[in-house]
């Protein structure tokens, strides 16, 4: 490993660049198997740890995954454009469409883990969504699994008053999901806002998004009003990192 003192990048690091940069320029394509540990330590005379580090960095990063017995692959997942205005468009869901249709095109997404229970406010949930705290809640949660990978899981959290004996209150909402529903109950959502920061993945996160270690997750705190500013939900989502691009497109 090169010499810490030196100012230069240990050799791990500088090997990981080197197949960071044939993965990006194509030499390397989605699903191709990378160079294993014995090629990377005759190619450049490190020692195994030191390849194995190199591999380690890109896994971590999302470029690559490790299929047991068979070696480290680039991974042949298409990442998310998960386009943040368009995707909450009147548009899409009044029409009766998922909101997730602005993101997915025609992939496979399934929706799995879903649990509709009640609960009363916390002191953080009464306070995003205007109500006193002990107010009966409708809480929605599930995982969305895109072409066979969990991608993120989500928990919607609203007044009982306004979902109590509605399909909201069903595993499947129907045409359009909530947010149709809630239109068709006086409440439709005309205003959103979006709170997003990282960190690292509790031990259920990794379990349930089947994340490789090192791999961080965003939070996305949704909260939806009506015309009258009044908060209808309250939707905190958990994403892998990896299988995310963010885009806000927006006008100066």
């Amino acid at each position: 490993m090169a010499d810490q003192g030196s100012g230069r990048r240990p050799k791990y690091r500088r090997i990981a660049d080197e197949l960071r940069t044939a993965i990006e320029e194509g030499t390397y394509a989605p699903g191709d198997r990378l160079p294993g540990e014995n090629d990377l330590m005759a190619t450049y005379d490190v020692a195994r740890m030191t390849a194995r580090q190199a591999l380690s960095v890109l896994r971590n990063e999302g470029l690559a995954e490790a299929r047991k017995g068979a070696g480290v692959f680039v991974r042949s997942f298409r990442p998310i454009r998960r386009r943040g205005i368009p995707r909450l468009a009147q548009g899409n869901w009044g029409a009766g469409r998922s909101v997730w249709s602005a993101d997915i095109e025609e992939r496979a997404l399934l929706v799995d883990q879903i649990e509709v229970t009640e609960t009363t406010a916390t002191p953080r949930t009464a306070e995003a969504l205007d109500v006193p705290v002990d107010s009966p809640l409708c809480v929605r949660s599930r995982r969305f699994v895109l072409d066979d990978k969990p991608v993120l899981l989500s928990v919607s959290y609203l007044p009982a008053t306004v979902a109590a004996g509605t399909a909201i209150t069903t595993p499947d909402t129907g045409p359009g999901g909530t947010y149709a529903r809630l239109a068709e109950l006086g409440c439709k959502p005309t205003h959103f806002r979006e709170e997003i920061r990282c960190r690292m993945p509790t031990a259920d996160e990794s379990e349930r998004l089947a994340l490789t270690p090192g791999t961080p997750v965003i939070l996305i705190c949704r909260t939806a009003f009506t015309e009258q500013g009044q908060p209808v939900e309250l939707n905190e989502m958990t994403l892998d990192s990896g299988s995310y691009v963010l885009e806000y497109d927006f006008d100066a």
